[in-house]
């Protein structure tokens, strides 16, 4: 069963399994990636084998990127997303995440890579973006949907800040359609996860919540459902590995 659709009026709301007062999950969400951001490419092979290097080549393919096309990445931290759509033929790409520490792991390793041109770094909430209306061609959030602590107000926000034909991307951890990959995966978030935490990133409680933060997160019927009540329209789904992950596409009309 879904997760329940949370009211924007509510004074609570779920970090991991915990329930916790709204004004307080951004800072909670903060303190995790603070805690991991300068690990968090490292844990991301780690924990998924590599595959989410193919999941995230999966979101580019259907993003197509052009010369000239202007994309915000929210959540963006890291820069892994921007690398990626600079690399296939992306010229402007804005990064945007709430945790500036992650954007100061991002920014330092595109200046490694010497990429110096066609990204810009912004420090910003999905909730309030620091963009104007109508302002991007395409909109990409990877793995950090369900981090925020009201979606529906960041899928509102996701189509306020695209143009009319402008599209939208999410990936995310999704519910398996598999029931015995279902069952394996449950015990390996659960045993594993957090022990990789511990080892590699010192943090084994941020990993405890991000395995808790998944089974939390709307599966892909309602997340399509929600982001329809958006305002997107032409939503469309592709599963990944199983449903481990899903790339929800959209577009504003």
């Amino acid at each position: 069963m879904a997760p329940e659709k949370t009211d924007a009026s509510a004074e609570k709301t779920h970090f991991g399994f915990r329930d916790v007062d709204r004004a307080e999950k951004a800072a909670l969400v903060r303190g995790v990636f603070d805690s991991v951001a300068g690990r968090y490419d490292l844990m991301n092979d780690l924990m998924s084998g590599g595959v989410h290097r193919l999941w995230k080549a999966a979101l580019i393919d259907c993003l197509k990127p052009r010369a000239g096309q202007a994309l915000l990445d929210v959540a963006g931290g890291t820069g892994d997303i921007a690398a990626r759509f600079l690399a296939a033929g992306g010229t402007n790409v804005t990064v945007c995440d709430i945790n500036a520490s992650m954007v100061a792991v991002g920014r330092d390793r595109a200046l490694d890579r010497g990429v110096t041109s066609g990204i810009r770094w912004a420090v910003g909430d999905a909730e309030a973006l620091p963009l104007p209306n109508a302002a991007m061609d395409a909109y990409t959030i990877a793995f950090g949907l369900r981090n925020v602590t009201d979606i529906d107000r960041a899928l509102r926000e996701a189509r306020r800040v695209l143009k009319p034909g402008g599209q939208f991307l999410c990936l995310e951890f999704s519910k398996v359609v598999l029931p015995l990959l279902s069952d394996l995966y449950d015990r390996y978030s659960f045993s594993v996860l957090p022990q990789l935490g511990a080892g590699v990133a010192g943090d084994a409680e941020a990993y405890q919540y991000l395995a808790e933060s998944i089974r939390k997160f709307p599966d892909q019927g309602a997340l399509s459902q929600r982001i329809g009540d958006a305002g997107l329209d032409r939503i469309a789904v592709q599963n990944l590995s199983g449903g481990i992950a899903a790339i929800h596409t959209a577009w504003r009309i």
